[in-house]
């Protein structure tokens, strides 16, 4: 390195703490900036200097072009590399950088206007004689051309954000019904996420996978490509699961879509790094965007090239020069990455917030990259992922076989993450086979929900979950009342009575374990001498036992080895409010306790109350009190974790009472409004 001595990280979570081990191997200095909501965060903890730039909210901080200028200013920083999301697409930061004479690692503010907008990226590589999608020529910043844009136009319709990427601000129309509800919230989306909601709309292709080229310029017309990334499996527009190559491409066909990719990037001397999406429906592909960035996705392309896309990228930024040529680009094996998320799977993949309480990846055999630890908190106000695993392999299946093992190997307890859902998605026929396409995943979702809604019901938590859960909480119950032994109140959940002959389990529960699928009233008896205890749980008796490390002094923090009939597994446990958490190689259970003499639980909130499913920020609020609303009519909008939400109507009625108010916080389970019936004539 040259000109490029300390670099400013403007950005925050994995990609920050990633940037700056590459910087550091370079030997180059780090320091990076942070929101009030993330003082205490590791990419702070592990860069160890950092600027605060504002408030929790992405306007208030990470999107603050001023603060990230003065901020490098301070720390000394003679170049800025932004990351992904946030102003890593905004040409008015880089003309800032230059004018405050710092090196902006990635395009220049003109690559940037020409490729980095949607509308007119798609002009730009319809000059050069790429195939685009048909559609709007340019973008629409007024929600009512939009609207008659889309009325002019073959249904389905894509509305997707001029500005950014990542799913955000994008929609499919297919039918017109609440279409300016529809675009109102794409275009408020995307306002907020990238400080644009202007709008481009074209023809909606279903059944298309998601292919980009990875493609890096020196700025002065030469251009390669890194190969290409497959990234169809998708939700709601935002990838899960990718890989590198893309699987099962005719190879013709790879050949035009690299050469295109290349020739895009030659035209307008692109300079850095980018990725050229295109969308590949049959024989044919079009061009979808260009991402003036670095991707998420980055790391499987480094893993089949062993290239540091990074590095790449700071010795482009210091030389002005591409290091390498095409032919020095080799292609070897096969890679996974999949992103696990703070999400509810089962809840429609809504974002989930909240304390992590245990984060442990020391088993899983693959490459790891986090922006969290153990204790960290997972806030409303950015993305919800928590990791990226990727795996590497000598062929396709052999990558997807290690990330499947290493996704097993992953302990998260604290929150309700997508964990299983990766694991489940990597063997559904579609990915092993490469038959999928872009709504795959959000078709078989939506098919079987009224399915998997029955079958929970019915579905049964693993024994060995219920036995370590049950045990795990009589602990806290003797551990609660230690002096009185076994006069404590807490004997009397075991039914052990003088005299009382045989150890049996009480006639009496002590507890009953709930989940969503069913509950399960458990009877203790006196533990043995053993330390094993005999549980009923239903109908069903056996004999179990926990371990902890005050007695295996080996056992990683947080995990406890079950022993069940026989049988030994190691169980991670957590506290939770009213309950416990169970996380082990059999999946994961979430158990409400509830003493069988403690009383009953609370009702449930009278029919009518709106209560608020997520935490998150009321944005809209769309009936007043006293207003009639139909049933599923939109009453309350909240924002979390850049996605939008809509609370509505459970049927006709009127405004009875509204809770909250546009800007109100609001926790999960919080009543919002409340509906009233319409009186029966």
């Amino acid at each position: 390195m040259q000109r490029i001595t300390k670099v400013l990280i403007a950005n925050r979570g994995e990609i920050a703490c990633r940037i700056a081990r590459t910087c550091r191997r370079l030997g180059l200095k780090v320091a990076t900036v942070h929101s009030t909501a993330d003082r205490h965060a590791r990419h702070v903890r592990e860069i160890g200097e950092s600027v605060e730039l504002g408030g929790a909210a992405p306007g208030d901080s990470y999107l603050r072009i001023d603060a990230i200028v003065a901020a490098a200013k301070r720390v000394g920083a003679d170049a800025v590399h932004p990351g992904f999301g946030f102003v890593s697409e905004n040409p008015a930061f880089v003309r800032a950088l230059d004018a405050a004479g710092l090196v902006f690692v990635g395009p220049t503010a003109e690559t940037m206007e020409r490729l980095g907008g949607k509308a007119q990226a798609k002009r730009e590589a319809a000059a050069v004689g790429v195939p685009v999608v048909p559609g709007s020529e340019g973008g629409l910043a007024d929600a009512a051309a939009v609207a008659r844009t889309v009325r002019g136009m073959p249904l389905p319709v894509l509305l997707k954000a001029v500005a950014g990427g990542g799913g955000r601000g994008m929609a499919v129309v297919e039918s017109l019904d609440g279409l300016e509800t529809r675009i109102e919230s794409a275009m408020r989306e995307a306002d907020k996420a990238f400080g644009s909601g202007e709008m481009i709309v074209e023809r909606y292709l279903p059944r298309v996978r998601h292919v980009e080229v990875q493609i890096a310029g020196d700025g002065q017309g030469r251009a390669i490509h890194l190969f290409e990334r497959e990234c169809t499996l998708q939700r709601r527009h935002q990838k899960v699961i990718e890989e590198a190559p893309s699987a099962g491409l005719p190879a013709a066909l790879r050949e035009r879509l690299l050469a295109d990719a290349v020739k895009l990037a030659a035209a307008v001397s692109y300079r850095g790094l980018g990725t050229v999406e295109f969308v590949v429906a049959g024989g044919e592909y079009f061009f979808l965007e260009v991402n003036p960035r670095l991707q998420v996705e980055h790391p499987v392309t480094e893993e089949i090239t062993d290239l540091d896309l990074v590095e790449l990228q700071l010795r482009i930024a210091d030389a002005g020069a591409l290091p390498l040529a095409q032919a020095d680009v080799r292609c070897e094996g096969h890679a996974f990455e999949a992103r696990l998320c703070a999400e509810d799977a089962a809840a429609g993949f809504l974002p989930t917030t909240g304390r992590l309480e245990r984060v442990d990846f020391s088993r899983a055999a693959v490459r790891i990259e986090t922006g969290v630890d153990s204790g960290d908190e997972i806030s409303p106000y950015y993305d919800s992922m928590i990791a990226k695993l990727i795996a590497r392999g000598p062929d396709r299946d052999a990558a997807r076989r290690a990330l499947a093992a290493g996704l097993r190997e992953t302990t998260v307890i604290g929150l309700t993450t997508n964990l299983q859902f990766l694991h489940e998605l990597l063997h559904w026929p579609q990915t092993l086979d490469a038959s999928f396409h872009t709504r795959l995943i959000d078709e078989r979702v939506a098919a079987s929900a009224a399915a998997a809604g029955a079958a929970a019901a019915d579905a049964a938590e693993p024994l060995e979950h219920l036995a370590a859960a049950a045990l795990h909480w009589i602990d806290a119950q003797r551990a609660a009342a230690p002096a009185l032994g076994c006069w404590s109140e807490a004997a009397g959940f075991t039914g052990w009575r003088l005299g009382s002959g045989c150890v049996v389990p009480a006639p009496l529960p002590g507890v009953v374990l709930g989940s969503s699928r069913s509950e399960w009233p458990v009877r203790y008896a006196a533990p043995a001498p053993d330390g094993r205890t005999t549980l009923a749980i239903g109908e069903q008796a056996l004999q179990a036992a926990l371990a902890g490390a005050h007695a295996l002094p080996a056992l990683a923090a947080g995990r406890r080895l079950l022993s069940l009939d026989g049988r030994v597994l190691e169980v991670a446990l957590a506290d939770v409010p009213g309950g416990v958490e169970v996380v082990s190689a059999l999946g994961r259970s979430v158990f409400e306790c509830t003493p069988y003499l403690g009383g009953a639980l609370g009702e449930e909130g009278a029919d009518g109350l709106l209560l608020a499913p997520m935490m998150g920020k009321v944005v809209a609020v769309k009936a007043a009190a006293g207003a009639a609303v139909a049933a599923g009519q939109t009453v309350i909008v909240l924002e979390s974790m850049k996605m939008e939400l809509h609370v509505s109507a459970p049927f006709d009625g009127t405004m009875a009472t509204i809770r909250c108010a546009v800007g109100d916080m609001v926790e999960r389970h919080q009543a919002l409004a409340e509906v009233a019936p319409t009186a029966a004539a």
